[in-house]
């Protein structure tokens, strides 16, 4: 795969959820990164400015002769346009895996008003718990594949503060002049991924859960390497 990836992983979870994947790309040639945001929960607010600084420190790393793709899970979406803008490079490509989308103009909110309603109760000190203490077991249980990779993945969940929820991110104009593609695994990103076909992208389904790239990272990463071959082929 002559591509350089870069998995963004939301910030409210950590690199690991991009692990398996991320092996996977490596064995089929795609030089491989996965910037790590744990940091994030301290940088702000605003926090945008250090998603977008740590990413595109990343690509700037990369080799030169390769074309850049970005793939951003969860709510690691909002922040793509601004990656794009701090990248040191041009990017090709913009794939987002069960993600939520910035708007199409004018900056986004993190949350919605429910979301916010929903969140506030739960933090101590202006913090949150732990993004998978937000929720029943009985939803939490069937989103990992095993019981070590739950323990592993849930352990270095940050505890972000709730004034990351509260904040907006900027959309800068021509982000999205890049080709843009949406992966969709399930409830409740289907208005999302809605929006997505509707703004004219490319567009796949992988049934499963929000994590899913933990259940069967074989099948994600074949459907990420479709995709942004599609993009950074000589035709593409």
């Amino acid at each position: 795969m002559d591509a350089a990836i870069v998995l963004v992983h939301s910030p409210s979870v950590g690199p690991l959820t991009w692990a398996p994947v991320a092996t996977r790309l490596k064995a089929a040639g795609a030089v491989t990164v996965v910037p790590s945001l744990l940091g994030v929960a301290d940088a702000g607010p605003p926090f945008w400015p250090s998603v977008a600084e740590t990413v595109g420190r990343s690509t700037g790393q990369l080799p030169l002769d390769i074309p850049v793709v970005l793939i951003a899970h969860s709510n690691a979406g909002l922040f793509v346009p601004v990656i794009v803008e701090a990248a040191r490079r041009p990017v090709a490509g913009c794939l987002f895996v069960d993600a939520a989308l910035p708007a199409r103009s004018g900056p986004t909110a993190m949350a919605q008003p429910e979301l916010l309603d929903f969140l506030r109760p739960k933090a101590t000190g202006g913090r949150l718990p732990q993004w998978t203490a937000w929720w029943d077991e009985s939803d939490v249980a069937p989103m990992f594949p095993d019981p070590q990779t739950r323990r592993v993945v849930s352990a270095e969940q940050p505890r972000l503060p709730l004034s990351y929820y509260e904040e907006k991110v900027p959309v800068p104009d021509g982000w999205d002049n890049a080709a843009c593609g949406y992966l969709l695994f399930g409830p409740p990103y289907e208005q999302a991924a809605q929006d997505a076909r509707e703004r004219g992208w490319d567009f796949d389904h992988v049934p499963g859960l929000h994590l899913h790239q933990l259940v069967d990272p074989d099948t994600v990463t074949a459907r990420i390497i479709a995709m942004a071959d599609g993009w950074c082929s000589p035709a593409g």
